[in-house]
């Protein structure tokens, strides 16, 4: 964070109304949709994100700061110490960011699973005024419609897709609604030794709770094994023929979404990152889990 913007935006986080005594601000390392500091006044240590709306993506600060408040009310994110325009102040979580391979860990994933199946049943109890819908075959229809306008080179690949997306909704059939979190990086869960922490909001809202039960897996790597260990610590039970099907319907789900996304980033985004390769890494990955789809 060198560079004169990200000087400017340090110096920022430095002047927030909210510090008690004088505050220095470091970078951190990380997101991709936000300036992120730690900074430490007098008192205390805190994360302070800088970032505002991002209409291509569906990211509206004022449902992650609702989701962040409710979330911290339910116990599983830090407190929120401010928030103005733009600006998003937490406490500090002074633990271990998890890693893809910590899902290896039968421990690990029971923990996580519990950690999920919390935020779905509790944390919709705290939520305050208006929230966004995060259903991923609205947000695919959108994407192509913002890949048509900006003359992406995808677009060819377009009518494919939305037909892909069309079939998998209609496979999908009922399923329940919850409000999720919906950007399960392993990097989104901190472990203080004591507990689990879940951060970054930004692309919460009322969804499926199979899609962020998916988009954990296709986010971290797990193998089939792995995913249906996930399942049955989440339901508590081995998981039925629907749940298995809805998770893998929710699995190409998720990385089409998350190809999209990438196109999406492509032609938007300013930071020094291959979109194109990641877009094509998980069209790549979507094959492989089409052609694992169980049959209707």
């Amino acid at each position: 964070m060198s560079t004169p913007d990200g000087r400017d935006l340090m110096r920022r986080a430095e002047a927030l109304p909210c510090w008690r005594g004088p505050a220095t601000a470091e970078p951190l390392a990380g997101g991709l949709t936000n300036a992120n500091f730690l900074v430490r006044d007098r008192a205390d240590r805190y994360v302070v994100r800088i970032g505002g709306d991002i209409p291509v993506h569906q990211v509206l600060r004022f449902n992650e700061l609702a989701a962040s408040r409710a979330a911290a009310a339910a116990g599983l994110a830090p407190e929120v110490v401010h928030a103005e325009p733009g600006v998003l102040v937490l406490h500090f979580v002074d633990g271990r960011t998890l890693g893809p391979a910590d899902f290896a860990d039968a421990g690990i994933l029971s923990r996580v699973a519990e950690l999920l199946r919390r935020c779905h049943r509790e944390v919709a109890l705290h939520l305050r005024g208006p929230v966004v819908t995060f259903w991923p075959f609205h947000i695919v229809r959108d994407y192509a419609a913002t890949l048509r306008a900006g003359g992406s080179a995808w677009t060819g690949e377009l009518p494919r897709l939305l037909g892909l997306a069309d079939r998998l909704a209609r496979a999908l059939g009922p399923v329940e609604i919850a409000f999720t979190h919906n950007d399960l990086l392993a990097a989104n869960i901190i472990d203080d030794g004591a507990r689990l922490w879940l951060i970054d909001w930004e692309y919460a809202g009322f969804g499926a709770a199979a899609f962020d039960l998916a988009n954990l897996a296709t986010n971290n790597g797990l193998d089939r094994d792995r995913e249906r260990a996930l399942l049955a610590h989440y339901f508590g039970r081995a998981p039925d023929a629907h749940e298995l099907r809805a998770h893998a319907i929710m699995r190409a789900a998720s990385l089409l979404r998350e190809a999209m996304w990438g196109m999406v980033s492509e032609i938007h985004s300013t930071l020094d990152v291959d979109y194109r390769a990641y877009a094509a890494d998980h069209l790549a990955r979507l094959e492989v889990a089409l052609s694992e789809l169980p049959s209707e």
